[in-house]
């Protein structure tokens, strides 16, 4: 069998680390294959990095990556890519939210050779608060609407790909990043295996609804560019609406004499307009600060500490 790589972004994870480390070991023991636990600790300020150096001690399996502050869950993910060396590598959260006991499942479809990945979604969002499932389903709605990538309603982070698939994301270097959305992009066969929802085993999420907000924000830039073309169409629409209504205007004046009145309703129209004319520079100053970052080619991570000789340390 294969060599299994094993990616875990963690971020004070130190009350469910154990836990995911114990039930993860023990299921891949199980399947008899060679594997890696990859553990980026992305800056946290609990106990995560020492429990990640004990388990490396006693557990040569263990690798640990630690970033010198907080990149964000993006760039944990494609530390783990640049330097997992399994001929599959998977992306879990530490949470046990992505059960471990599907692996087996997985390999077992990747070895059939028919797929190139295995991607798991959620059949349902039990556990979660009403309202932000529902903006969630919103939000797959429209971004399988207005880009080209496919991501499925409940899809997960946690899947299992062939090493052509994990170069393919790597050579994807891009520093504003959204995972779904490249594992979309790239393409590949991939065959998708539902699970019903599993809540944390320990500790807090760290996704509140702002977050959340903000990185669903970020897919839709970074994958579409609907949101610009809007501003156009709307400028245009408004534009078109301006001219007819001063047409309007002008023939009153001329047929009927009646003088130009409606101070209030003027100067609600002029809000409206100067409202949606900053509207669309904003939506334009999205793309430009995305492209202002990009040129300043920073690295995606920096890790100041590990257990490895041979990890890329900046990426």
């Amino acid at each position: 069998m294969k060599k299994l790589s094993l990616i875990a972004p963690c971020y004070n994870e130190e009350d469910v680390l154990l836990i995911f480390y114990k039930e993860t070991s023990r299921i891949v023991k199980a399947m008899g294959c060679d594997y890696e636990l990859i553990f980026v600790n992305d800056g946290s300020t609990d106990r995560t990095l020492s429990l990640l150096k004990k388990l490396a001690e006693n557990d040569e399996h263990v690798i640990y990556l630690s970033f010198s502050r907080n990149f964000g869950k993006e760039a944990a993910m494609y530390a783990g890519f640049c330097n997992a060396k399994g001929d599959y590598a998977a992306v879990m959260d530490a949470d046990m939210q992505d059960p471990p006991s599907l692996l087996p499942k997985m390999v077992e479809i990747l070895e059939q050779g028919e797929f190139d990945s295995v991607a798991t979604r959620r059949v349902d969002r039990t556990g979660e608060p009403p309202i932000r499932s529902w903006f969630a389903h919103k939000f797959y709605k429209l971004i399988n609407r207005i880009s080209d990538t496919d991501i499925v309603d409940g899809a997960r982070d946690f899947r299992l790909m062939k090493r052509e698939m994990v170069d393919a994301i790597i050579k994807m270097s891009e520093y504003n990043r959204f995972s779904k959305g490249i594992f979309g992009w790239v393409g590949f066969r991939t065959y998708w295996l539902s699970y019903e929802n599993v809540e944390r085993a320990a500790g807090e999420t760290k996704w509140n609804f702002w977050k959340l907000f903000k990185y669903a924000v970020d897919g839709i830039i970074n994958f579409s560019q609907t949101p610009l073309s809007l501003a156009s169409w709307g400028g245009i629409i408004m534009t078109i609406v301006s001219f007819f209504v001063m047409i309007l205007l002008v023939i009153r004046r001329l047929v009927f004499g009646d003088p130009v009145a409606g101070w209030a309703s003027t100067i609600c129209f002029i809000i409206f307009i100067g409202g949606l004319q900053l509207f669309s520079i904003g939506i334009m100053g999205q793309y430009i600060a995305k492209i202002y970052i990009e040129t300043k080619n920073r690295p995606h991570f920096i890790i100041a500490e590990t257990n490895k000789d041979d990890v890329k340390k900046i990426q």
